[in-house]
């Protein structure tokens, strides 16, 4: 059951990044040029997952426990590190030159382009790469 929910769930954030638009690079990078042509549409996708995001906390933290699990599982780290500021500069230089984050790229896979199957690979190696770096100590 948890399976069919999270591939549900999976098709469903897909079909919106689609309908958003965000599986086009020129979209986000045209976002990203706020003194050249600028294209706020990211921005109200952003706003749209903000509100999406800000009712469903409030739904899910009503409940003891989520529904396919025995209790919920919260990051207990409270401060930045090193990895942590590494991981989000290359995370945000990928997507300013790529066009692309995880979910896009990962949405546009069928579509079939050399670029993206090229980036999904780079980002696969990286994700194998840093499951191989030390544990981070909390």
């Amino acid at each position: 059951m948890s399976r069919t929910l999270a591939l549900l769930a999976g098709l469903l954030f897909g079909t919106g990044l689609i309908l958003g638009g965000m599986t086009q690079p020129a979209v986000v990078l045209g976002f990203l040029d706020p003194f050249g042509a600028w294209n706020p549409r990211l921005l109200f996708v952003m706003a749209g997952a903000v509100a999406t995001t800000a009712i469903g906390y409030r739904l899910v933290w009503r409940r003891k426990a989520p529904w396919l699990g025995s209790s919920f599982h919260l990051p207990t780290a409270r401060s930045a590190d090193g990895r942590l500021v590494l991981g989000a500069a290359l995370f945000g230089a990928g997507w300013g030159i790529a066009g692309y984050c995880p979910g896009p790229a990962l949405a546009s896979v069928g579509g079939g382009d050399p670029s993206v199957l090229v980036l999904v690979g780079a980002m696969a190696l990286g994700s194998w790469l840093a499951s191989r770096l030390p544990a981070r100590q909390a």
